[in-house]
């Protein structure tokens, strides 16, 4: 099916899609929201080492529920681990599907919050705590659709298979160490994200927009050092390390890197510029009509929120140079970090900057990143999460996105496994604290969340009546 055929035929469900929310369980519910509590009390970020504590928990629910030792996998990554639990299938309906979350979260300090980070509070229509939205909810919510299934005898016609990393905020290691050394584990059609995608909401609590992530820019960081004889400060010379770096990021600072699109972003802008008024929206809807208009590409590259999806960026972060205030510096180093548009070579953005930079400067690579592709807008994906969007959000526009951000999912989508972000979480812009203080949901959100998940595991791996 065509980009263009998939979109009429996502519009046309919007239409017609029935008023059907689903039915609340209460015990359900109430269980969730245990759940929930218990894993923001785990101090899951980087120095605390409580990941391995959380998956023992973890597994304690997933055991009580019937799920067999043989189906459980704590993987250990260092002082940290992810787990996989699969959920047997009949394997009428093909390859798995993978359902993914992150068990860690940023640093919070209690001292800075108005409350305990480590403490689930619920308070005017909000739950409030470390990893609330991201994406402890998501832990919670695909145990708890996992433990409900199981309580149900719910058969699904394929395996499915839950992927909850321990590092995803820090070096990423247990995603690439199951997607590079694990793989059998994990081999799936594809997988759902409860890190990326998602609804949001107008100020008044109106549902605006729901985005399937279908896509994220590949992050890479480079050094840029420049060198030199040094000397004494008193006898100052032509050349500097610390001036020629900055001559270098300068060039850096002016370059524009090429206009890029793929069918995600043109669809997105074109969702996006009909409901954004004045000249963002305008540009949104010419850029999405023709990528090649240049100056609905300049308007959009002057935007900080829009300017990661219509190109790769780089910007200098770091600074390092010089080794005593009585000495000309020896050397000076700049880290450049880029976010890298999908399909573009890593090396290529490398070799960029190096021309820019000039051949006296060094320029590497930081460490060994790994780019991804878009993942292709699958009709069934598409159409199934339209469908429960609707379901629980009557009539709201369902359209893909891009990441400018980074999740696990591009290590999937490097290993060969498209991967959508469709979280079931709607915020208002306003209620956005992920990595901030005082984090929050919105109490609805996380229910309302528990019913997306049931609802869209039931329509991808259930039988059809």
């Amino acid at each position: 099916m065509s980009r263009t055929s998939l979109m009429a035929a996502l519009l046309a469900l919007a239409a017609a899609a029935p008023v059907v929310h689903a039915a609340k369980a209460d015990a359900n519910d109430a269980r969730a929201r245990d759940i929930f509590a218990k894993l923001i009390s785990y101090k899951t970020s980087v120095g605390f080492d409580q990941v391995p504590a959380m998956s023992e928990y973890l597994a304690s629910q997933f055991r009580a529920a019937g799920f067999p030792d043989a189906d459980i996998h704590i993987l250990p990554v260092g002082k940290t681990n992810s787990m996989v639990v699969r959920y047997r299938g009949d394997g009428s309906g093909g390859k798995p599907i993978l359902l993914m979350a992150h068990m860690d979260v940023v640093t919070a300090k209690p001292e800075d919050w108005e409350r305990d980070p480590f403490k689930l509070i619920e308070e005017n229509g909000y739950f409030y705590g470390r990893g609330t939205s991201d994406v402890k909810d998501g832990v919670a919510t695909l145990t708890s659709t996992f433990l409900r299934l199981k309580s149900e005898g719910f058969v699904p016609t394929r395996d499915l298979v839950i992927v909850f990393s321990g590092d995803e905020e820090t070096e990423m290691a247990t995603i690439r160490d199951l997607a590079n050394n694990h793989r059998d584990m994990i081999d799936a059609e594809y997988a759902l994200n409860s890190d990326g995608g998602g609804g949001t909401l107008e100020e008044n609590g109106k549902p605006r927009m729901y985005s399937v992530q279908t896509a994220e820019k590949t992050y890479a960081s480079f050094e840029l050092t420049t060198h030199n004889p040094g000397g004494h400060s008193s006898q100052p010379r032509a050349d500097n390390a610390i001036y020629d770096l900055a001559d270098a990021l300068k060039k850096v600072q002016t370059y524009r890197f090429p206009t890029m699109w793929n069918d995600t972003t043109l669809a997105a802008f074109k969702a996006v510029g009909a409901a954004t008024p004045g000249a963002t929206g305008e540009a949104m809807r010419k850029f999405a009509a023709n990528p090649r208009d240049e100056a609905a590409a300049n308007v959009l590259a002057g935007i900080p929120y829009e300017v990661g999806k219509t190109r790769t960026t780089c910007i200098p972060t770091l600074l390092r140079g010089g080794h005593a205030d009585n000495a000309l510096p020896q050397s000076a180093t700049a880290t450049v970090n880029c976010r890298i548009f999908p399909g573009v070579a890593i090396d290529d953005v490398r070799k960029t900057l190096q021309d820019l930079a000039g051949s006296s400067v060094e320029v590497k690579t930081i460490g060994s990143p790994t780019a991804s592709d878009a993942s292709p807008l699958r009709p069934d994906v598409m159409t199934a999460v339209t469908k429960v969007v609707h379901q629980l959000h009557p009539g709201v526009a369902v359209v893909p996105s891009q990441e400018s951000g980074a999740t696990d999912g591009l290590y999937l989508r490097a290993a060969g496994i498209p991967t959508y972000g469709v979280s079931g979480m709607f915020l208002k812009d306003s209620d956005s604290f992920a990595h901030g203080l005082n984090e929050r949901i919105p109490v609805k959100g996380y229910y309302d969340g528990l019913d997306h998940w049931y609802l869209l595991v039931k329509e991808l791996a259930g039988r059809k009546s």
